[in-house]
Parts: structure tokens; sequence; C-alpha cells
């Protein structure tokens, strides 16, 4: 790894497009996109290490890397973001609303959000193989570097061969989050939480994780990079004690009218006994309902995110959870009492709350369901696809 840099004197690329390498031997595509939101510009310098790197063993490589930048106008401002978050956008409906609007109507995520499309799609469109992507970030607290995914078994591969700490269950929890959008367009997709923004060494930690995740996509074969070795080794060193998989289990969403303030000391992936004080808003404190992770606190000015609740997932769960998806046992979920498949959408099903107390949630999480949404009386329980 280079010397670490503080990340406010990183240089915002001029142009989307922050480097790219492409080999004359086809393979697979990685798109690794930086600064979607604009206060997290690490990746812009990660990405352009690893594309030194890559450049000097141009013979090994096959397949395409290559980087955007998120939200550029964000980044030369270091906010993050303008008008409205934009890694809260990338729903169907809404993209479609932006490409709609007149282009004197759009503000200026809408411009930056159809220009990295754009330029993603772009991408896609010339590949020679898998398309993977990876979309880098780092956060307002201090703390461990974490990957988070859509939870499918191929992406489940994928980022299984980053020394970190998984986070399952936590793209689910947010709607219009980038990764999920691309992965519904076919992408293996995955995010990194690379460290507090303002420290040095989390570029460190976001140019390791896209090194080896280059590696697992196929960029290069395993092992015949020598840096790859000091990747793994660095990642493994920020992990630590911390479990090897997570999930997320709830949301604390909040808006500018609760007046949330997190408690301060919680670094990004931290432990919390039951009954601890987490944070306070206008209605009172905000305790931990049991033991389990706080993960992403909110210590910044702007975010919809007060914290996400979690707990460790044990390797012997993980497993069961593989076995049963391999065997497609999905099939059979209608037929437990209050579930219905919607006939519109093979991987979404509607639980009935009254009958759905007679078993956990569980149940679902097993068979990668993750993404639940509460209605009147009706749980929608849904799945990435793939």
């Amino acid at each position: 790894m280079a010397q670490a840099i503080p990340t406010a004197s990183i240089d915002v690329p001029a142009s989307r497009e922050i480097g790219r390498l492409r080999s004359d031997t086809p393979g697979p595509t990685l798109i690794a996109v930086a600064a979607i939101h604009g206060n997290e510009r690490a990746g812009i310098e990660a990405a352009r290490r690893v594309l030194r790197t890559l450049a000097r063993r141009e013979g090994l490589i096959r397949g395409e890397l290559v980087a955007f930048a998120g939200n550029l106008a964000a980044a030369r401002v270091n906010q993050r973001y303008i008008a409205r978050d934009l890694n809260r956008a990338w729903a169907e409906e809404h993209v479609d609303e932006v490409m709609r609007k007149a282009p004197a109507d759009r503000d200026a995520e809408d411009k930056e959000q159809l220009e990295l499309l754009s330029a993603v799609e772009e991408a896609k469109a010339r590949a020679r193989g898998t398309v993977h992507l990876i979309d880098m970030h780092t956060t307002s607290a201090s703390g461990i570097p974490f990957v988070l995914f859509g939870d499918t078994l191929r992406q489940r591969r994928f980022v299984c061969e980053l020394p970190l700490t998984i986070v399952m269950g936590l793209e689910e929890q947010v709607d219009g989050v980038l990764s999920a959008f691309f992965t519904r367009r076919g992408c293996v997709t995955c995010a990194v939480e690379g460290g507090q923004h303002t420290d040095p060494t989390s570029v460190d930690n976001l140019e390791a994780a896209l090194l080896l995740a280059a590696e697992s996509a196929g960029i290069f074969g395993s092992g015949l990079l020598a840096e790859t070795a000091a990747a793994h080794a660095l990642l493994e060193r920020r992990r630590g004690h911390l479990p090897r998989v997570m999930e997320v289990i709830s949301r604390h969403a909040i808006t500018p009218e609760d007046k949330f303030e997190m408690v301060p000391g919680f670094a990004n992936l931290d432990r919390a006994h039951a009954d601890q004080l987490l944070a306070r808003d206008r209605n009172g404190p905000i305790r931990a309902p049991r033991a389990g992770m706080v993960i992403l606190p909110l210590y910044q000015g702007q975010g919809s995110d007060g914290f996400f609740w979690g707990r460790e997932v044990s390797s012997a769960r993980l497993r069961a959870s593989e076995a049963i998806r391999h065997l497609e046992l999905d099939k059979f979920l209608h037929l437990l009492p209050g579930v219905e498949r919607d006939p519109t959408h093979p991987s979404r099903f509607f639980v009935h709350t009254r009958v759905a107390r007679l078993y956990p949630l569980d149940v679902f999480h097993m068979f990668g369901y993750r993404r639940i949404r509460e209605g009147d009386e009706v749980l929608t329980v849904e799945r990435q696809p793939g």
C-alpha cells in the first residue's frame, strides 16, 4: 500500500471516468464507483492506485477495469450531496422519472445520475464477460471497514474473497441504492465501507478491497500479483476480532424533524449490550433492544439512516442457508400458513402478520429474502434475482 494521504487533499477528477485499463484478452469487467457521496473521496485515490498497479502488470490482465466518480458536483464542494442523496435514487421508477424530466427541471443529482448511468451502461455494453460492480464508501464514524451486498449466491462468492466483515441484509434495508439497481440489471455487485471519511488509512483499505475484488472477479489470476498478499494481510488486520459475517435486523430511519443525535463514541461496527443508550431524539432516549451490533451510526448532518442494528451469523447457519438455496426449497414457501407468492414477481411473497407470528422472519432470511417492507397487516418479503 502507498503512503496514506489526507482524504481532503484528494483531487477530484475533471471528468466522470477516473481511469480505465482494458486488455486485448477478453474477460470480465469490473466497474468501480467512488464518491457517489461527494464527501467520500477515498475511493477516488484508491481507484487511481489500483489502476497504476495493474498497468504495471498489463500482460497479466484480462477483461477491463474502469473507475467512475459518482457525484462530481458534490465532490467538488466536499458535501454528501447537493439536492438529495444520490445513493437513494436508484429505484427503477425514479430513474424513469428523471429521464422524462425536461433538462431545465433536473436538479444537480438528476444530472449526475443520468451521466453515471450512461457511463456504466457503456461499460456494460463493451464487456466481454461477466460484469462486476463495486461501490466504494467511507463513513462518518470511525471503525472497521466492511463489505455489504444483495444476498444472492453469486454475490456471496464474489465478496467472500475479501477478508473483511461481511454485513448481510444492509443493502436490502435501504431503497434506491446503486448496487441493488445494477444487480437487477445483471451485474455482480457489492459495496465496501472503507473507514472514516477523514482517516487517511481509508484510502489504503479501499485500495486493498478493490485490488482483491479485481482478483475475485477474474481480472487477473489468483496469486499472480504479489500485491494481493499484502492487501489480504492489511484487511485481515483491520478486521481484527470482529465476526466474519453479520446480518442487519433493523434500520432506525430518521428525518430532520426527529432531532436525532447519536451518542458519541460508537464505531461503524460496534457491540452494544441490552438496554444500552444508543441515541436520543425528540421523543427521548433510544436504547438497544438486546445485545447486538451497532452498524453505521450517523455522526454527520446529512443522512436518513440513524443507525442499523445487527447480530453475528454463525458459519454453520451460513452453510445451511446456501444448501437450502441450492436445493431451491423456497418453491415451497407459499405452503406456509399466511404466505402468498406474488403472481407478478417470482422473488416476492406476501406474509399476513397475524399468521406469521407462528414462525420467525429468520425463515425467510435463510432463503435470502431480506428485503422486508411492512404494510397494513401484510409484510412484503423479497430477494434479489440471481
